[in-house]
Formats: structure tokens, sequence, C-alpha cells
């Protein structure tokens, strides 16, 4: 899983590449929970992303908890096999995609 970030002011892009798995998952969030403070916009970029397991599910869940209350959050449009699994949980409904 490779996790790259860029802030821009109160604007966060993180791009993600591989597989979210469980123990990616938690580098991710270790990651995300440094970077909360002054954020307005957290873009994730998961075009690259080829898997998400439920614990990478739960990291999203999180991340659009704590942005409702600080700003927005947005999910770019991904690969087929990712978004049948957003599709699946019913996960879609509760994302931004752009």
């Amino acid at each position: 899983m490779v996790i790259r970030k860029e802030r821009f002011g109160d604007v966060l892009d993180v791009t993600l590449e591989g597989r979210l798995d469980t123990a990616a998952s938690g580098l991710l969030e270790a990651e995300l929970a440094q970077s909360y403070h002054g954020l307005h916009e957290l873009n994730l970029d998961i075009r690259r992303l080829e898997y998400i397991s439920s614990a990478g599910l739960r990291v999203f869940l999180e991340a659009q908890r704590r942005m409702n209350l600080q700003g927005i959050m947005t999910v770019s449009q991904t690969t087929e096999q990712v978004q049948n699994i957003f599709d699946a949980t019913g996960f879609t409904q509760l994302f931004t995609f752009c």
C-alpha cells in the first residue's frame, strides 16, 4: 500500500495505491489522524486502489465522520472492483464521489 499526502493550506489530497487491507488500514488511519487539525477539505484519490477491506471501509467512515464536523470529504472515482465493494456494502451512499 502506498499512501501519498499533499497539503495545500486547509486542503489535504491523499492518494492511495494498492490494497487497503487490515494492515494498511492502520497506517492510513495514523496518517489521517496526524492531518485533521485545521483541515477543511479532504480528498481521497482511490483510482489506483485495487482492494479495500472492511477495516479500510471503517477508516473511510471515521474520516467522513471527522470531516462532517469540520469541512468536506470527497472520494475520487475508482476501479470497478472497488466500486463493487462500495455498492455491495451500501457505502456508495455515504460518500461524495467526484
